[in-house]
């Protein structure tokens, strides 16, 4: 969604509204002035989301984030936070069907170019439960193995499943993120294009993100990475050892066990 404060008419006091009805999305609002409510509204009958998460902008100016709670204001994302690298901010979605929020121009006596822009997720499952879910929204990356289960549904329902090794794993104290940087041998599928080819080398490369506390280390051999992408960034699931996965899955396949065909050649 796109659009610019200066097609307003300059004496109306009136707030412009806007209906996004997408689970997620983004919003750049140019010039900002006067306030902006936006309403999430997904267009779906059965939707139940836990949370809704927003990503602002590196260069996001101009305005500061709130969501609408029985009759009040709560600051979700403030001007100076905008421009913190990787800052996720989540909140619980009271009425689960659809969240209003409300951006607040800052005052400003110059007419210089600002944009408040921002990407959302609304989630839905148990990826936002538990008490650190405000802190990172990002929490589907698991610090422990995946069970047999959670495994066979992982290579069904991910946003991305590749077979890779581990060239280097970096760490972020910061914004409590590790990196893993994976080679790829194989894609066998991906929501986006994370995971590209190398033109020089014709290596497939591609950045995999997890919870620093999961203290992940580099580690020979092959995987199998699985996970979710979140604003444009893969974040790791279910990794096990690509042998380890191969058991597991012909175990199941040969039992009828198997939730779903997975396309090993």
């Amino acid at each position: 969604c796109l659009g610019s404060g200066l097609s307003w008419e300059p004496r109306s006091r009136a707030v412009e509204q806007v209906h996004l009805r997408c689970t997620e999305g983004s919003l750049e609002w140019m010039y900002p002035v006067r306030a902006l409510r936006v309403v999430l509204e997904p267009n779906l009958a059965s939707a139940q989301h836990t949370a809704v998460c927003i990503k602002p902008s590196s260069d996001f100016q101009g305005a500061s984030i709130y969501v609408e709670h029985a009759g009040q204001l709560h600051l979700v994302v403030s001007e100076a936070e905008g421009a913190r690298p990787h800052h996720v901010s989540c909140f619980s979605a009271y009425t689960p069907q659809r969240v209003a929020l409300f951006l607040q121009a800052s005052p400003q006596r110059d007419i210089s170019r600002r944009t408040a822009s921002f990407q959302y997720e609304l989630l839905s499952n148990q990826s936002a439960a538990g008490p650190d879910f405000k802190k990172m929204a990002l929490v589907e990356a698991m610090c422990r193995p995946c069970d047999n289960v959670e495994l066979l549904m992982a290579i069904c329902s991910s946003d991305f499943v590749v077979k890779g090794s581990i060239r280097n794993v970096s760490h972020d104290s910061e914004n409590r993120m590790s990196q893993v940087d994976v080679s790829i041998q194989k894609v066998y599928r991906q929501k986006n294009r994370i995971f590209q080819q190398d033109e020089a080398s014709g290596e497939w490369r591609g950045p995999v993100r997890t919870l620093l506390q999961c203290k992940v280390k580099k580690g020979g051999g092959e995987f199998l990475f699985t996970g979710n992408e979140h604003f444009g960034e893969a974040w790791l699931g279910c990794a096990p050892r690509f042998k380890d996965f191969m058991f597991v899955y012909q175990a199941a396949r040969e039992r009828g066990a198997n939730p779903c065909e997975f396309q090993l050649n």
